[in-house]
């Protein structure tokens, strides 16, 4: 019998934690990948038997892995963060350190415009505490890119984390409720990044 609570972002503690045999693995890879899908078009309301019809396999799969809904959307926040994570390490050490935060924020509301993001699922479902680790290092992760810009020299020194934190959630939710488009996105940001930059920045 397949174990349950078996990998990370399982169920289980990590004191019960097992490999998953291959074909396990590939099962709740196939059910994640189709988890994000749904969610991401539909939103968190999305039924867990629409995710097994996308991922090719039985309910009773779905469940065997992730035993609520609650269980497999924190699996994919906690996917979507990791990701996010690697991307903001990848620009901090960008040689263009006074351009990352911009970047990522670029990016950030391209991806809402074209779906639900872990913004938009982080809003609509509350954080608990199996993810709460995770939205830490994202935050942690964004004040790196801010303290990088500020000392290139390139976001005023004035400008704080949860102010850039409220301008990342509001424009993201923005574009994903209106589905930006391109032409949006770009005028959209010129304006907020204008705010965060410095005079010298803004030449």
């Amino acid at each position: 019998m397949t174990p349950t609570n078996s990998s990370p972002g399982g169920t289980g503690g990590p004191g019960d934690a097992k490999p998953l045999r291959a074909d396990a693995q590939r099962n709740r890879e196939r059910i994640l990948a189709a988890a994000e899908a749904v969610f991401a078009e539909k939103g968190p309301s999305a039924s867990t038997e629409e995710v097994a019809v996308r991922a090719g396999v039985a309910i009773g799969t779905v469940f065997k892995h992730f035993p609520t809904k609650q269980a497999l959307l924190q699996a994919i926040m906690k996917g979507l963060l990791g990701r996010l994570d690697e991307e903001m390490a990848e620009l901090a050490a960008d040689d263009a350190p006074g351009e990352a935060l911009f970047t990522f924020v670029t990016r950030m509301v391209e991806q809402a415009a074209r779906k639900r993001t872990v913004v938009g699922l982080l809003a609509e479902t509350g954080v608990d505490l199996q993810v709460a680790s995770s939205v830490r290092m994202l935050r942690e992760g964004i004040e790196t890119l801010l303290a990088r810009s500020q000392e290139a020299g390139a976001v005023r020194e004035d400008v704080r984390l949860d102010e850039v934190i409220a301008l990342l959630t509001g424009v993201c939710q923005g574009a994903l409720h209106a589905g930006w488009d391109g032409d949006l996105q770009r005028r959209t940001l010129a304006i907020v990044f204008a705010g965060l930059r410095t005079p010298e920045g803004r030449r």
